[in-house]
């Protein structure tokens, strides 16, 4: 097999024998043939005995492995291969219910590919009532979307109903400039309508973020709502709202949304608007940090804090924990005595144990008491390979804060 190699340091191959899916450039020793982004390559040790097969990009990770038993995993000559793994990543989904008739009725969005997690690194795939959204976050994968629409499409039939798919990777590959969002099979509906836990919500693919909604957290969403009856709660960096309806379907007396995008509060009134009459919901454009300086102390009984990343890596770590810090003190000190916070992560820099000393510090520095409620990880379809921790990029926990 004619293809590029990478040959590896002696004694670099330590974290390939275990199985991690990624290897860094200084690993490398050197390079055989003149492999592009998104290329095939053959990983071998400096005994040149071969290790995997991988997906090349010119970066700090410079390969993501597909396969550490085969190197046949060409997608134009192996199909078998890719149609094994997306089988595997469906029928996971299934054997949770996630496919079952009454279950779609209440909730029908669910991730059906998680990367690493279901061992096909750097592909996305979340499905909406019908529209599967594809997103790659390396040039490999991406270029096998055509095929990836037609082994959906086979595995799908039959079993779950398959509308649209739609390519959302502009914002994820290294160097998308010639990479539109755009549908690239079936219908092309402008806007979507999902159910989420009963409650419905709009869906823009072009302007949404991530792939659209924030579905890795529907259960800490259904938690809102289990705990939020006869409550004030503020949601903060709400996007679209869906911990707002799920607090407000829960029995909340009174839910506002706090976000610094306009076109995103103006969804979130839709949303509330199509589910509830006259809810006791206020949508409000603001700076998050800004604001709770300026509310009026112990309003709210559950305050949600689900801020965007603010560590996008290792080297702004320290500066994404003190945004993190400021929020989460913030929060403390103007909650009402006994009441909830929901705080949460998805920087995949922050690592569970430095998220739980920020917590520390922020009550600290509040001089409140704080309790451990409980973790709150990433949602059921979101499995993280146990080769592979750095997948558990969301962190969160339920905290009580008392005086």
């Amino acid at each position: 097999m004619n293809r590029p190699q990478l040959i590896l340091a002696p004694g670099k191959e330590k974290s390939l024998m275990r199985r991690h899916p990624w290897l860094f450039s200084g690993a490398v020793r050197k390079v055989v043939g003149n492999p592009q982004d998104g290329d095939i390559v053959n990983i071998f040790d400096s005994e040149r005995q071969w290790l995997a097969a991988a997906h090349y990009q010119p970066e700090s990770i410079i390969a993501k492995v597909l396969s550490f038993d085969t190197p046949d995993v060409d997608p134009e000559q192996n199909k078998d291969f890719w149609k094994q793994r997306l089988a595997s990543a469906v029928a996971y989904r299934q054997r949770l219910g996630f496919f079952d008739a009454d279950k779609l009725r209440h909730t029908n969005v669910f991730r059906m590919v998680n990367g690493e997690g279901d061992f096909l690194p750097g592909l996305i795939a979340d499905y909406y009532n019908g529209v599967l959204v594809l997103q790659a976050h390396s040039t490999g994968m991406h270029r096998a979307f055509p095929l990836f629409v037609e082994l959906f499409a086979e595995l799908l039939d039959g079993v779950l109903p398959l509308k649209s798919v739609f390519d959302k990777s502009s914002a994820t590959l290294p160097d998308a400039t010639e990479v539109s969002d755009a549908y690239v099979w079936g219908d092309k509906p402008e806007e979507w309508e999902i159910c989420e836990s009963d409650n419905r919500l709009l869906i823009n693919f072009y302007e949404g973020q991530k792939t659209g909604f924030f579905v890795d957290q529907r259960e800490n969403r259904s938690l809102v709502g289990n705990l939020s009856k006869g409550r004030n709660v503020l949601n903060c960096f709400g996007y679209t709202g869906g911990f707002s309806l799920a607090a407000l379907r829960g029995g909340a007396s009174y839910v506002e949304t706090v976000d610094i995008s306009k076109k995103a509060i103006e969804l979130c009134n839709r949303n509330v608007s199509l589910n509830f009459e006259n809810a006791p919901h206020s949508g409000v454009v603001a700076d998050v940090l800004k604001y709770m300086g300026e509310i009026e102390k112990s309003k709210f009984d559950v305050i949600i804090l689900d801020p965007p990343a603010f560590a996008k890596n290792h080297r702004s770590l320290q500066q994404g924990l003190k945004g993190y810090r400021s929020i989460n003190q913030k929060a403390m000190e103007c909650i009402r005595p006994g009441g909830l916070l929901f705080t949460f992560s998805c920087s995949q820099a922050v690592s569970r144990d430095d998220f739980q000393t920020m917590a520390f510090t922020a009550a600290a520095n509040a001089h409140k008491h704080v309790r451990i409620v409980r973790q709150l990880p990433h949602a059921l379809d979101h499995p993280v390979s146990i080769y592979h921790p750095e997948g558990e990029y969301l962190k969160g926990l339920l905290l009580e804060v008392e005086n």
